[in-house]
């Protein structure tokens, strides 16, 4: 770990969210097929993981899968889900043993069966785990999460359990699947685009944004590490004067 690191570790953001992305051009960039490229990314958030319990991180979030996702074709669709697979079903002993909890967040009616089932099994297992919490965000996409809580808010309204007087940003905050988690304090994002892409849109008000030229396949420990310096050097406001 750094020098510079070690002195700021009452500064270490408490929660990490980080959009994946780059994949594809990663892959384009070094002339091999986009599976090779998603592959890489898998190594990738192995070795992100690993940095954020070394680290101290309480909580980590990885964008693995938006709900806009389906939009690319059926074969990368199917090539993506089926390392979903193999990542989640190869780590889960692993993230167990080593303290992670998982957690999902994002819509699972339209995913395919057995990886719902994995996801559900995944989360029991883990569920007693405190060192890291994990959260990885498949078919998700940050509108939906928000329209789901409004509809959910007006469905205790309808049923008289809750009064309209009664809705406020910690009302509605609660209503988000990510209820159980602080705001993120640091969100990255790889790939070289400088956009939120419907993730977090509500919980990363006052979050501080890193965007990074690297790929995700070349993201590691040491790209963590520097990201988190950047956001140690910053003075968070949240939206107060000087």
């Amino acid at each position: 770990m750094p020098q510079a690191l070690k002195k700021n570790l009452q500064k270490l953001p408490r929660h990490i969210a980080i959009i994946m992305d780059g994949n594809r051009r990663w892959a384009a960039k070094h002339k091999v097929p986009r599976l090779s490229g998603h592959k890489k990314g898998i190594e990738a958030a192995r070795a992100v993981v690993k940095a954020a319990l070394d680290i101290g991180i309480e909580y980590l979030t990885l964008y693995a899968f938006s709900s806009e996702n389906w939009k690319r074709s059926q074969e990368e669709v199917d090539s993506l889900m089926g390392l979903l697979r193999l990542y989640v079903s190869s780590e889960l002993k692993k993230m167990a043993d080593t303290g992670v909890r998982v957690k999902f967040i994002g819509r699972r009616d339209n995913m395919p069966g057995d990886i719902v089932d994995l996801l559900y099994r995944a989360e029991a297992k883990t569920a007693t785990n405190t060192k890291l919490h994990l959260t990885l965000a498949i078919n998700y996409g940050s509108h939906e999460e928000i329209l789901d809580a409004v509809k959910t808010l007006a469905e205790k309204i309808e049923a008289g359990t809750l009064k309209r007087d009664e809705i406020t940003q910690e009302t509605l905050a609660r209503a988000l699947e990510t209820f159980s988690l602080p705001d993120p304090d640091l969100v990255i994002r790889t790939g070289g685009e400088k956009r939120l892409s419907n993730f977090l849109l509500w919980q990363s008000a006052y979050s501080e944004l890193v965007f990074l030229d690297e790929y995700w396949p070349d993201f590691n420990a040491a790209t963590l590490m520097a990201a988190i310096q950047e956001y140690q050097a910053r003075d968070r406001r949240y939206g107060a004067q000087v």
